[in-house]
């Protein structure tokens, strides 16, 4: 079954909450949206990547992405958000067959305040690990580095940014060393029913590359929905962005779908 076909099955399957239950589901989409939030969730991202490659090819990564809250005190939060890629990379040159398998992890932590104001924000340490199966699906590298998020909520409006840069400091010593920046600004606008419109495009900087190849720019938005199965709270969203900057070989536009398990406490 296709990406495509299981995300509007899951919407066609999904029940709709009654009128306490909408109310419900629209307070949690906007937690959806914070990514400091205590809110247990594991989100399962499938991003579809058009154009890779010299034959202009299609890669899929698939990132799980659990997203655990640890209450420390009555005035802090520990939110561990940890990224777990598996990768179908195309064949990227003559004589390299194509590859599929785990790429690098990495895991976030950020301390965040229990009870925010007007601004929520979270800060705390980035860590890579070079779990990738194969050298194509990966960098090699152990990497460590800062990571930050800052947002605010406002009527039906979440807007905010999440940044991290990560430099390599122990690996395979053959593989070029890492040294790169995360940037993504994220801007929600929650609809009634628990619709909600978003962009919030990944761009990112290869500090060691040359200058035409050091930046990806992504432009685009998308949909998503709070929905059911059963009792089950799930995060439906569907959303595609064109790469305007982009290195050589990178993809050309990408769509992302996205179904997130939610587990309210």
């Amino acid at each position: 079954m296709s990406c495509r076909v299981g995300f509007a099955l899951l919407l066609g399957m999904a029940c709709v909450s009654g009128p306490a239950g909408a109310q419900q589901d629209a307070e949690l989409a906007k937690k959806t949206q914070n990514p400091v939030a205590d809110l247990i969730s594991v989100p399962f991202q499938n991003n579809i990547n058009f154009g890779v490659g010299p034959h202009d090819d299609v890669q899929y990564i698939l990132n799980v992405q659990p997203v655990v809250p640890f209450k420390l005190t009555e005035d802090w939060n520990l939110i561990s958000r940890t990224i777990m890629p598996l990768i179908y990379q195309p064949e990227l040159a003559s004589g390299v067959g194509d590859v599929f398998g785990l790429g690098d992890i990495q895991e976030t932590l950020f301390l965040s305040p229990a009870k925010p104001g007007k601004l929520i924000w979270g800060v705390g340490p980035i860590l890579q690990f070079p779990t990738a199966t194969d050298d194509s699906l990966g960098q090699g590298k152990w990497g460590a580095g800062p990571s930050a998020v800052l947002l605010t909520m406002h009527g039906p409006w979440v807007l905010g940014t999440l940044v991290n840069n990560v430099w390599s400091f122990a690996g395979d010593s053959d593989r070029k060393d890492v040294n790169q920046m995360l940037l993504q600004p994220f801007v929600n606008y929650n609809l009634p029913h628990a619709w909600y419109v978003v962009t919030a495009p990944i761009i990112t900087a290869d500090w060691e590359a040359e200058g035409d190849n050091r930046w990806t720019v992504p432009i685009g938005a998308g949909v998503g929905r709070i929905v059911r199965i059963g009792k089950l709270p799930v995060n439906a969203q569907a959303s595609a962005y064109y790469n305007a900057l982009r290195p050589d070989n990178a993809a050309e536009w990408q769509l992302r779908l996205q179904i997130q398990l939610l587990f309210p406490r």
